[in-house]
């Protein structure tokens, strides 16, 4: 039961960004011999109770006893192996570095997180002066290096308390990290953290200090400029020249951190911003020579701010972290301004094995794998059908999927689907009407904001309105040109311009790539509107791409054969079916079978096609490099080219 309770509590905490980001803090349940503690590497919104590592309680306390060596990396190294020779044989994982704090504590259950509301206190100037007027009860630990030296600095202190008052402390403060809390029932942890929080609110607002960071809103244009600049100068090797693009995040526009704060904002943020008013692949140059790796943190002042990561929830991390040391600042005021962790204990814990395990651990299981990895490619008319299929093949390929469509709740199910199938893809959904050209401005925009840029760009939107020549409406042509033509073109106009900026400063080559169809390779009949823009588009893919080639831009085509399994051919109100069979389009057909028949027989390899037919397809424009203006049918033989 008491396992229950203390995954409860770290669901209940974890599970609250005011309490807790990027999977930080720890918790622990602990009886008689043996302490329950949270691994490193299991975020506590999500943990389980099978997840809690088991501890020997005699084997941990040994630690506070042994002559460990004096060096700090053979002492942290052997420390590190008392805690795992600690774990019980029934048990696995590593656990939480600080389960020593965890079982010097004599408490059932201790909850250990980082509040940026409390960090606003233990990250300031004034910080120990404004624990003891605030929280006189509590223990308040100046900093020293997490690990052993913490454990230990702690255990000291944690005895002189005892000693002095006769009970251990149920709250303790560390400067520039957090908070212990222990108590021995769920509701005390409860009502221990919830009078502190009042507390602390009441001292910000007696203070005049705002408790919501002060975040404007970035300037859309500097987004679409820097967000994908970034990513290129911030994916470059410095010692080959070659380019991993980075997802960018833009996560506003605010007073960034002026140094390290607190081990988890080293961790997930580096310990300081890039503050460059238009950065340049020279201004990330002399950063990296200044702290020895590039920023994870870009700010351009009154225009936005930048965050950087491998895989897209590493830059929300990088964000949430960027925000929450921001606010940490923000927040200092009120106690005297921001204390900084100086140049040697930042670099502890920047070269601290432990937190890069740590960090590893948190993006384990998200990093993508295939031919696609790390790439952020975007299909129009996703939501179902043909760009759905396409959308999935290409997930499954490791891309970064973003589902743009018209239906936008159509769009959020599709990526959830897709997310939960393949969870690298880090899917995601935009909202976009193609033939609108705010829209489609709009969409690039959100893009950019939300993952930094566009590798793949699959224009698939499309609609069909088939009929005779003698009979058609201006309105039903209009509609279908200006879906499949004017959409290819607005479409690529605004992504092309974001790809621009991702290629500026060098790179891989960018893709886009036109879903057609085999009727813009040969006449339809009875359905001019449809081939004819088909027709058209594969004009304007061969134009589009003798232009952005100067761009490092390749733009192909891919002609699909009729999926006939999919909503636009088999809906039964609206597919192609039913509209082909009431314009008398198949002579002789009585049924919506005999259409689907007369059509499946067209094709040599008599079936119809599949997105993963046409996924291919595109992968291979993607990776053939010398290949751009091209019309690359996929039709089952249906159609061949002389």
């Amino acid at each position: 039961m008491s396992l229950e309770i203390i995954t409860a509590l770290s669901v209940q905490y974890g599970a609250n960004p005011q309490f807790v980001l990027a999977g930080g803090g720890n918790t622990s349940y602990k009886d008689e011999n043996s302490l329950y503690v949270k691994p490193s590497g299991i975020a506590l919104k999500s943990i389980k109770p099978e997840n809690f590592v088991k501890m020997d309680r005699s084997k941990i306390r040994a630690i506070f006893s042994a002559q460990l060596p004096a060096d700090v990396t053979e002492r942290e190294a052997v420390a590190k192996q008392m805690m795992m020779d600690a774990v019980c044989p029934e048990s696995a994982g590593r656990p939480s570095v600080e389960a020593p704090l965890h079982e010097l504590l004599p408490f059932t259950y201790i909850v250990h997180l980082h509040p940026a509301m409390v960090n606003g206190m233990t990250c300031s100037e004034k910080g120990a002066e404004t624990c003891a007027a605030l929280f006189p009860e509590a223990l308040w630990i100046p900093y020293v290096d997490p690990g052993y030296t913490l454990a230990k600095k702690v255990y000291d202190e944690v005895e002189k308390y005892k000693a002095a008052k006769g009970n251990a402390p149920a709250v303790i403060f560390l400067q520039n990290h957090g908070v212990f809390v222990g108590a021995d029932s769920a509701e005390a942890v409860n009502a221990i953290y919830d009078n502190m929080m009042a507390v602390l609110a009441k001292a910000y607002a007696d203070a005049g200090v705002a408790t919501e960071l002060v975040n404007g809103e970035a300037c859309m244009d500097a987004v679409k400029q820097y967000a994908p600049k970034l990513r290129t100068i911030l994916g470059i090797d410095g010692e080959d020249g070659s380019i991993t693009r980075k997802f960018v995040v833009c996560a506003g526009n605010f007073d960034v951190t002026g140094g390290p704060l607190s081990p988890d904002h080293i961790v997930y943020s580096k310990s300081f911003p890039m503050v460059a008013e238009d950065p340049k692949r020279e201004d990330v140059d002399a950063y990296v020579k200044a702290y020895g790796f590039k920023p994870f943190v870009v700010c351009v002042p009154g225009r936005g701010v930048f965050c950087a990561g491998d895989t897209l929830s590493g830059a929300e991390n990088t964000a949430a972290l960027a925000k929450d040391a921001a606010l940490v600042k923000q927040l200092a005021a009120a106690f005297g301004g921001a204390h900084y962790i100086c140049d040697r204990d930042r670099l502890f814990i920047e070269n601290w094995e432990v937190e890069s395990y740590r960090r590893s651990m948190a993006n384990k299981g998200v990093a993508a794998a295939g031919r696609l990895k790390g790439k952020v490619a975007v299909v129009t008319g996703a939501a179902q059908g043909f760009g759905y299929g396409i959308a999935e093949e290409l997930a499954q390929e490791g891309a970064t999927i973003v589902v743009a469509d018209l239906n936008l709740e159509g769009a959020n199910k599709a990526a959830e689907t897709i997310r939960a199938a393949y969870p690298a893809s880090e899917a995601f959904a935009v909202a976009v009407n193609v033939s609108d050209e705010n829209s489609v401005s709009a969409m690039v925009g959100d893009i950019a904001f939300r993952c930094g840029g566009i590798d793949l760009f699959v224009s698939n939107a499309g609609v069909l309105k088939a009929g005779s020549v003698k009979t058609f409406t201006l309105k039903d042509w209009e509609f279908v040109t200006d879906v499949n033509y004017n959409g290819y073109f607005l479409c690529v106009k605004h992504v092309s311009a974001l790809m621009a900026a991702e290629t500026a400063d060098g790179g891989d080559w960018l893709d886009i790539v036109q879903v057609n169809s085999k009727s813009g390779l040969q006449g339809s009949n009875k359905n001019a509107a449809y081939a004819g823009g088909k027709f058209g588009g594969i004009g304007l893919t061969q134009s589009f791409a003798m232009e952005l080639v100067t761009d490092k831009i390749k733009v192909n085509s891919v002609c699909p054969g009729n999926f006939f399994d999919g909503p636009l051919w088999s809906n039964p109100e609206k597919g192609l079916f039913v509209q082909y069979l009431n314009s008398g389009k198949v002579p002789g057909a009585k049924t919506v079978e005999d259409v689907k028949r007369f059509y499946e027989s067209k094709v040599p390899m008599n079936r119809g096609c599949f997105p993963k037919d046409v996924a291919k397809a595109i992968i291979y424009s993607v990776e053939q490099k010398y290949e751009t203006g091209q019309a690359i049918p996929v039709t089952g033989g249906q159609v061949m080219l002389n």
